[in-house]
């Protein structure tokens, strides 16, 4: 198990541990976390994927390695979905949160 792996695995027991309606879950087969049976983070090959809205420009937030969602080779990235590398997982329990937020109001 990587360290990134083990990361995520501590995000999400934190997160099913202490949030009502948070469960664990899964995006395109890969682990994630849930709120009322939508995926808002997940995990896979060493970065995490957040729901965050098109609204959030990862600049500003300061994450440099940060990029849109892009799973299939002829369809444009999905909007609003953000993919973050390990490089920078420090941030990634502060964007679980807000992707959590951001779920909670759709």
């Amino acid at each position: 198990m990587t360290g990134a792996e083990i990361l995520f695995n501590r995000i999400a027991a934190q997160f099913t541990g202490s949030t009502p309606g948070v469960t664990l879950g899964k995006m395109m087969s890969s682990p994630g976390l849930k709120y009322s049976d939508k995926v808002f983070a997940f995990y896979h090959k060493e970065t995490m994927g957040f729901r965050l809205g098109k609204q959030f420009d990862p600049e500003k937030f300061g994450l440099k390695t940060a990029h849109l969602l892009n799973p299939f080779k002829n369809k444009p990235p999905i909007q609003g979905w953000f993919i973050v590398e390990a490089a920078e997982s420090e941030f990634w329990e502060p964007l679980a949160e807000m992707a959590l937020e951001f779920t909670r109001k759709l």
